[in-house]
């Protein structure tokens, strides 16, 4: 293998695009299975045009490559301890060698790698799309490429279980419901689940490809819309991303009113999940408390900024509204009522024997499945892995205020809810010990020009889990790749794992217990 080093850059660093190593395919490949066994994670596999900037704007999404197109893919993956991210790339053509069997944290992004580049990842066990895209003319979908001489299978390809007795049951894409298109194909012996397979993006939503060109005055707006419940989350990831590539820092000020918003978006969707598993289980006392509790967490965020979820808050340079002495006061009194009232429900849900029954080992991922499928945020906290992107890559005010990580090593329901309540706790302090101690400093700061063919590397820690934004420019200092990674884009497979064994009953609490998002999928 060859010995050049990969670019080792810190949370929120830029990188000339000449400086980020293009191995031989064979040498990627060779890099990404030894650092993964050695310990380090894949964070983002993807491809961006190579030659043709605009190429990923201008081509039919998933459609074959053009004569003569190459692709460049490029890898970040956290490594070491403490951890650092490592960056490198590969010019690839049609095809290459697959790097699933060995390493099965990139079996996911293999596959959209595929379908929007019709680039074969030879050997890959199971090369269907991970989103339902819109047909392409003259191309029906990956199933007319051949990998190893067998067809690859189309989107509405699912695995199946043969014997006597075993029958499957399908569930959505529409769901009875307020909640987004997503299909669960169960492989059924009984009421035992032997297999789950999960079919996701039915929206097309196009996030990533309408960014290109940008940024401009819509951009932000579409950052805010990536996954709702995660606004500021994924807003600040942008932000990060931009303040990088203009290499300007914002003040003090502006970053701690970021992380407060942050943490209380954790907070409120972490309420909000306790009450829907109580619900779940048909516990409805803290069910019914922890719902209306969430909507006064909500109410926090309104009062910060004018809406509920965040929205307009946000935006590269600082922040849009500031916190004046009279309502930091008022947020104070009403985040403290909050929390009482949580500190009085809790005890009603880790108390009961019923919740105790229902959430100890149901819905188990081990810590080694946990590791070897590179899962994310609170779900990879529940098997006992120490991840979080405030501690493991402190940017912007966690920098100088990191947060202690909360694990539970089980990694069943119980794990996953109680996971969450530690966070609520953590959180609550953090807010209560810094909304009256916000530093002085004028917001927002001026933003410079984007610096040209450079790559920027963007990871937030969303109350899911590790949120990653990777912004590439070209020469004319215009995005010519933007790279999302939600947190549900890993552990949505961690769900599929937890089903094995269970009755089919249980998928209700399972599912919920991650809680995973549909559209932060679909971009």
């Amino acid at each position: 293998m060859s010995q050049t080093i990969p670019t080792i850059t810190p949370n929120g660093g830029v990188l000339p695009l000449d400086e980020i190593p293009r191995l031989p395919v064979q040498d990627f490949r060779e890099f990404l299975i030894r650092r993964v066994r050695s310990g380090g994670r894949v964070v983002a596999l993807f491809a961006a045009p190579y030659a043709v900037p605009n190429r990923i704007r201008d081509h039919a999404w998933g459609a074959a490559p053009h004569e003569n197109d190459q692709a460049r893919l490029f890898a970040v993956l956290a490594d070491g301890k403490p951890p650092t991210l490592l960056v490198a790339s590969s010019v690839v053509g049609g095809e290459y060698s697959s790097i699933t069997p060995e390493c099965p944290q990139v079996h996911m992004f293999e596959r959209e790698i595929a379908e929007q580049f019709g680039i074969t990842p030879l050997g890959h066990p199971w090369l269907k799309p991970v989103r339902f895209q819109p047909p392409c003319p003259g191309r029906e979908g990956l199933s007319r490429h051949e990998s190893g001489g067998k067809a690859l299978p189309a989107a509405s390809s699912f695995f199946s279980v043969e014997g006597e007795e075993v029958h499957e049951v399908a569930v959505g894409p529409v769901h009875a419901g307020i909640i987004e298109p997503g299909h669960f194909r169960f492989q059924c012996h009984g009421e035992t689940v032997f297999h789950l397979e999960i079919a996701l993006g039915f929206q097309h939503r196009g996030v990533e490809r309408a960014v290109i060109g940008g940024p401009n005055n819509r951009t932000p707006l579409l950052m805010e819309t990536l996954a709702g419940d995660t606004t500021i989350g994924h807003a600040t990831a942008y932000a990060q991303a931009i303040e990088a590539l203009c290499g300007c820092t914002p003040s003090p000020r502006a970053r701690m009113i970021r992380a407060i918003a942050l943490e209380l978006e954790r907070i409120a969707n972490h309420v909000g999940d306790l009450g829907a598993l109580a619900n779940d289980i048909g516990f409805l006392p803290p069910a019914a408390y922890f719902g209306r509790l969430r909507g006064d967490f909500l109410n926090l965020t309104a009062a910060l900024c004018g809406n509920r979820f965040g929205r307009g808050l946000v935006r590269p340079g600082g922040v849009r509204f500031d916190l004046e002495p009279d309502r930091v006061s008022s947020m104070l009194g009403a985040f403290r009522l909050a929390m009482e009232d949580v500190h009085q429900v809790g005890p009603l849900l880790w108390k009961s024997h019923l919740v105790t029954d229902r959430f100890n080992g149901t819905g188990v991922v081990s810590r080694e499945q946990a590791v070897e499928l590179g899962l994310v945020g609170l779900a990879a906290r529940a098997c006992g892995l120490e991840r979080d992107v405030r501690r493991e890559f402190a940017s912007g005010f966690y920098a100088d205020a990191q947060a202690p990580c909360h694990t539970w090593p089980t990694g069943d329901v119980f794990a996953r809810a109680h996971v969450r309540w530690l966070e609520i706790e953590q959180s609550a302090q953090f807010i209560e010990n810094h909304l009256q101690r916000l530093s002085d400093g004028a917001t927002p700061v001026p933003l410079g020009a984007l610096a040209p063919s450079s790559c920027a590397i963007s990871l937030v820690e969303g109350w899911r889990g590790e949120i990653c934004h990777v912004a590439i420019t070209d020469t004319q200092s215009r995005l010519s790749r933007y790279k999302i990674v939600d947190p549900s884009f890993h552990n949505w497979t961690g769900l599929a794992l937890a089903l094995r064994g269970q009755q089919i009953s249980d998928f209700p609490l399972c599912n919920k217990s991650f809680n995973l998002s549909y559209c932060g999928h679909d971009l």
